[in-house]
Order: C-alpha cells, then structure tokens, then sequence
C-alpha cells in the first residue's frame, strides 16, 4: 500500500475520532454546566459562597440608592468579599462540606483576619442585598412589628435607635437589628465586616435586618452626609423578608 493511502486513511480515521469527540462533548458539557449551575444556586449563606444575583435591577433603588453605586457596591465589592472568602477557605483547609459560614463567622476567632472580614463582608452583604426592594411596605407588619413594639415602645422608637446606632458608628460599620439569645429585640453597630455571629462580636444574636455605613455604599449621592443616606434608605427596606427571619 503506498504511503498516500496509508496518510489518507489515517486522516479519515483521526478525523473521525474528532468528530465523535466533539458529539460527545455536546451531550455531556452542558449536563456537566448544568451541575455547576445548580451547585452554584443554592444558599449562599451555606456552601459554596458565592453572590445571589440581586432581586432588583441597579436602578430599582434610586429613591435611595443610586444606580452606579448600587452596580459598583455589587459587581466589586461584594465580589470580592466572595473571591477572597473563597481562597481563605481553601488556604485554611476548611472542610466546607461540613461546615455552614454562620458556623465559621461563630468560630471566626480561630481563622485569619483575611477569613474573618470577607467571611463578614459576604455574609453582610448577601443579607444586605435580600432585605431591600424597590416596593417597601415602609412597616412590619404582624408579629415583627407586636415585638418591635413590644422591645422599643414604638416603631418610631425603634427607627430612631436603629438610625442612631448607624450615625454614630465611628468609621466603616454596620448598624443591625438582632434578636438576641433571650428572644429580644436589639439594636447595635459593629466595625468594618464583623458581625453578631461572630464569637469576637460585643454585640451578638441573629442578624434580622443590616445596614452597610460604609462611605462605598452611599458616597456618590451623598457624600459625607450619611443620615440623610440612613433616612432615605428606610424606604427600601424589605420588611416582609425581615419578618420571614424572625419568623424563622
């Protein structure tokens, strides 16, 4: 057989082989992106950490948020609170098929600061992003709003105490509402990303309501006047959310 055959039936066969590879590729790549896909998906406040998307567009916030900070404050930020948790994670070797972020932020004196703020810095804005909405109801409503009342007085009361505690926060914080170890209502503030989970946190509970009072989250509108950010961010809150965690 001459050498030309022999070149000509061994690119036929090679070319065949391609062709059954890339068949089936297309059958099992996108099944494969679809695991990936549905890994992705579930709670972010479990595994794996990553962002959900945002249950607003950029611009549905304007009334207190606008939409260039609203899409950097996301898309930069926040994601790299995840990236970076992410890589503390696997640098610390955390079994992260048996341990829950609000189990770790509970431990988090024993990992890295590198854990510590972005562990915080994604746990806070994950819960930041869900508890707003372009339709507020403006007020609990319920049994949220019977232990508001019951805890402050007033929801009015409350808002002051609440707006207080994110005005006077010295720096980078967050201001919280959190129901605490004896099934009451608090308010308080933590520094930079710490959080009431954390075992390092003075102020400790479960997280119901958050506000970030970093200047990145209001700065382009408002620059350094934070309470009239904190004022007009009362008109985004999703208290049907926050109740559904206090329910919960």
């Amino acid at each position: 057989m001459s050498t030309k055959n022999t070149s000509r039936r061994t690119f036929i066969t090679d070319a065949a082989k391609t062709t059954a590879a890339v068949a089936l590729s297309a059958t099992v790549l996108p099944s494969f992106a679809n695991i990936i896909a549905q890994k992705s998906s579930t709670s972010v406040l479990g595994i794996p950490f990553s962002q959900r998307p945002l249950p607003y567009g950029y611009k549905d916030l304007e009334v207190a948020i606008d939409a260039t900070t609203m899409e950097i404050h996301y898309s930069k930020h926040a994601a790299t609170y995840a990236k970076n948790l992410n890589e503390a994670v696997l640098a610390e070797k955390v079994d992260i098929n048996s341990v829950s972020l609000e189990t770790l932020l509970g431990k988090i004196s024993k990992y890295s600061p590198k854990m510590r703020n972005n562990g915080g810095g994604h746990y806070n804005h994950e819960l930041f992003w869900q508890s707003m909405t372009a339709k507020s109801p403006l007020k609990p409503e319920g049994k949220l709003l019977a232990a508001i009342e019951k805890d402050f007085g007033s929801f009015e009361a409350f808002k002051t105490q609440f707006t207080d505690a994110g005005k006077s926060r010295f720096g980078s914080g967050w201001a919280w509402l959190v129901l605490n170890s004896d099934k009451k209502l608090i308010v308080g503030s933590t520094p930079n990303q710490d959080n009431p989970l954390m075992d390092i946190s003075e102020l400790k509970g479960t997280p119901l309501l958050g506000l970030d009072v970093w200047e990145h989250a209001y700065y382009l509108r408002y620059m350094n006047k934070r309470p009239d950010y904190i004022n007009n961010w009362w008109n985004v809150v999703n208290w049907e959310v926050v109740a559904q965690r206090f329910n919960g």
